[in-house]
């Protein structure tokens, strides 16, 4: 490459850098503010909380691929036109091969990217991801909870408490068996172990429903304890986080599915390398109209594909 081919390289590439950060940004700061919401009231430290999100930037940069060269090339040209640089390349003689070059290796960039992200890294990072999610939700210390938000243990077994000062007030057990009983006490204590969970309820009432049968019991001191299911193990069912020689060896056919729609990120990303070159490069077209119509027609592409994807 010579020093043209470089110079329009170099201003791709700045352009490209320029959507990423503000793609990239905007999503994990959305994700971010996201798990912040989900887990604070879980009081898990908010280190761990930044850790994890760092998980998903592979991932949003594969999902950011496209744009970047959406909104990169566009970006670069439209500096490259109005500061009347490629009338500039071709009054010296130069072809039109000085701007094909870098467009090129820059599409190649974003394929081999693109298929090392999708196949390998992203879904390792993902599944990283997903796997200090499942631990962080199911790690659950009852002092550090500010509100439940009506913890499920089980299917049979869903509480909900407030806690004021490590206290534990406003109590409220549901249990939906054979018969649905309702426990409610205006404080007590909670314990945990392995298999149980374990209540110590003061001042409050047990309501038990049987069929048309209503039983209420108010107490001053009740005990209670309530098996829990057996720990949960993490697996790694998401898609997403499936690499490619997961993907080939699954007996499933869904499976060989999302190879083929992975594959077909990376041809849209061949597909508008090869629509910006033909219908803005070769027809000399750098006119605003041209590159809109060029966005607009790219956007509802990714759209397309993200609508087959889902």
């Amino acid at each position: 490459m010579n020093k043209i081919n470089l110079y329009v390289f170099s201003q791709i590439i700045k352009s490209c850098t320029l959507v990423f950060f503000i793609f990239v940004s905007i999503i994990w700061l959305m994700q971010i503010t996201r798990l912040f919401n989900v887990m604070s009231h879980l009081q898990i430290n908010s280190i761990e909380i930044f850790n994890l999100a760092l998980f998903m930037i592979p991932n949003l940069i594969y999902v950011t691929l496209p744009f970047l060269i959406i909104f990169g090339f566009v970006l670069s040209f439209l500096k490259l036109s109005r500061d009347k640089e490629i009338i500039g390349i071709y009054s010296i003689g130069l072809s039109i091969g000085e701007i094909r070059k870098p467009i090129l290796l820059i599409t190649l960039i974003s394929i081999i990217l693109s298929l090392f992200l999708s196949f390998f890294f992203s879904p390792f990072t993902y599944d990283m991801y997903k796997k200090k999610e499942f631990n962080l939700r199911h790690s659950i210390n009852f002092d550090k909870i500010d509100f439940s938000n009506f913890i499920k243990f089980n299917k049979n077994l869903t509480i909900d408490f407030e806690n004021v000062n490590g206290e534990f007030e406003n109590i409220l057990i549901n249990i939906t068996a054979n018969n649905e009983i309702i426990m409610f006490s205006k404080k007590g204590e909670i314990t945990q172990n392995a298999d149980t969970i374990n209540f110590k309820l003061i001042d409050g009432f047990k309501t038990e429903i049987k069929n048309d049968d209503i039983e209420n019991l108010k107490f001053d001191t009740y005990l209670a304890s309530f098996p829990l299911d057996e720990k949960k193990i993490y697996s790694k069912n998401d898609p997403n986080a499936l690499n490619l020689f997961e993907l080939l060896n699954s007996n499933d056919k869904k499976n060989k599915i999302i190879i083929y729609l992975r594959l077909i990120d990376t041809l849209i990303i061949i597909s508008l390398s090869l629509y910006f070159y033909y219908n803005i490069i070769k027809k000399n077209d750098y006119t605003l109209i041209n590159k809109l119509f060029f966005i607009f027609i790219s956007m509802i592409c990714v759209l397309i594909d993200n609508l087959f994807e889902s």
